[in-house]
């Protein structure tokens, strides 16, 4: 393995990854963007992970309030044009990186540990470990 990739994201690729973040949500947010698959959705951008060369950025989004994820996806997708100009006008940086769209499943992922945590054999389970803890190293 590179070890680049086992060390993570440098902080380059963060904060810039955060300036395009604040840019998408800005453009969006006034409403911008008109696409018959964005209208009356408020998109939310979670995350932009950046490639090493900031050549590549993915932007991991996700229409507030739930609804329709690809919908906004495609939307978004068809408007990427339309974005990277007003991003590149938005951020100052040598080269605009190449924006892909991705539904964020980070909420759904969330919300289904949370059910199986509310599992009543998950919760005998873990009642039953914080039990013994509680024996072996007092309260």
């Amino acid at each position: 393995m590179d070890r680049r990739t086992e060390r993570g994201p440098s902080q380059r690729q963060l904060r810039v990854g955060e300036e395009l973040r604040h840019a998408l949500a800005w453009i969006l947010g006034r409403g911008a963007v008109r696409d018959p698959d964005l209208k009356g959705v408020s998109v939310t951008v979670t995350e932009v992970r950046v490639s090493p060369d900031l050549r590549k950025a993915t932007v991991f989004v996700f229409p507030l309030g739930g609804g329709e994820t690809e919908a906004v996806v495609t939307g978004l997708t068809r408007a990427r044009p339309f974005l990277r100009r007003q991003v590149a006008n938005a951020v100052r940086l040598k080269f605009v990186p190449e924006i892909t769209f991705r539904a964020d499943t980070s909420f759904d992922e969330a919300h289904r540990i949370d059910t199986l945590l509310r599992d009543p054999a998950v919760a005998r389970d873990l009642g039953e470990g914080r039990a013994e803890d509680e024996e072996t190293h007092g309260p």
